[in-house]
């Protein structure tokens, strides 16, 4: 492990300190690339729906396992299996979603099934909604300008 990506880690475990969370850490958008960049055991999966992937955006490389399928937004009983032919249990493995709530609960549910270094990626792929209801305009993977590709 680099320089760089110990000290990432330990923002992360700081973050689960503090939130009491059931896995290894939570990363920002620019702390999960960079670590990406320095570590090509690291998986980034992006569990938003297919619906979302096509029509907001996806970033390339990323696997993808729903956690939950449109248009029921049912879990996705297959997700454990998804995962493990995604990412190996001992990898470091970063959730996405778009703000970051369900890749929260993928990231615990990970951890849970024996993902070692399951982390969620704070913010998402869109951000949070601004005070105009509006997402992307204040923070997230995009309005960081990392890698991403529109289908």
């Amino acid at each position: 492990m680099s320089e760089k990506t110990n000290d990432i880690l330990q923002a992360a475990a700081a973050r689960k300190k503090s939130a009491g969370l059931e896995y290894a850490g939570a990363l920002l958008p620019r702390e999960t690339a960079e670590w990406l960049n320095a570590e090509p055991s690291a998986v980034l999966v992006d569990v938003r729906t297919a619906p979302e992937l096509a029509y907001v955006g996806r970033v390339p490389g990323a696997a993808t396992v729903e956690w939950q399928s449109w248009p029921d937004m049912n879990l996705n009983p297959h997700f454990l299996d998804e995962l493990e032919k995604a990412a190996d249990k001992n990898a470091p493995v970063f959730f996405l979603c778009r703000s970051g709530a369900r890749s929260h609960y993928a990231a615990e549910a990970a951890a849970k099934a024996g993902w070692k270094l399951a982390f969620n990626v704070l913010e998402g792929f869109e951000g949070e909604i601004n005070g105009e209801g509006k997402r992307g305009q204040t923070n997230g993977w995009r309005f960081c300008g990392l890698p991403w590709a529109q289908s």
